[in-house]
This record gives structure tokens, sequence and C-alpha cells, in this order.
């Protein structure tokens, strides 16, 4: 299973916000709502957030069994 808690941690330590990465980045609610609830997103919304947050992939996401 894919989690995104590293992603919760990395956007708290950066500069951005949940509102910042929607008004201004033009990443939509509903992908937040589906990082929330470790929901599928795409590899082009990864490498969005990681050149947005300035991170890797591996502070985005984590495979769990």
């Amino acid at each position: 299973m894919i989690s995104y808690e590293p992603f919760w941690n990395t956007l708290k330590n950066s500069e951005e916000s949940t509102y910042t990465l929607i008004s201004k980045y033009n990443i939509s609610s509903s992908t937040i709502d589906r990082l929330r609830k470790d929901k599928g997103i795409s590899t082009q919304t990864i490498d969005d957030l990681c050149r947005i947050l300035k991170c890797r992939v591996e502070d985005i996401l984590v495979y769990k069994e």
C-alpha cells in the first residue's frame, strides 16, 4: 500500500500549505483529498509536488506492506 504520510511532514516543514498548493500551483482540492485518504495519484502529480516542495519522491510517499 502506498502511504502519503511523508508528504504531510514535508508540507508541514515547507513554506507551502494546502491552500497555496491549490491556489498558487493549481493542485486540485480532489488531489489533496486523495492524498489525505492514501488514494492513487498520477506520477505527473508526484513530479509536480516534488518540484513545488523541492524534495525527492521519498519525501512524498512510502510503500507499506
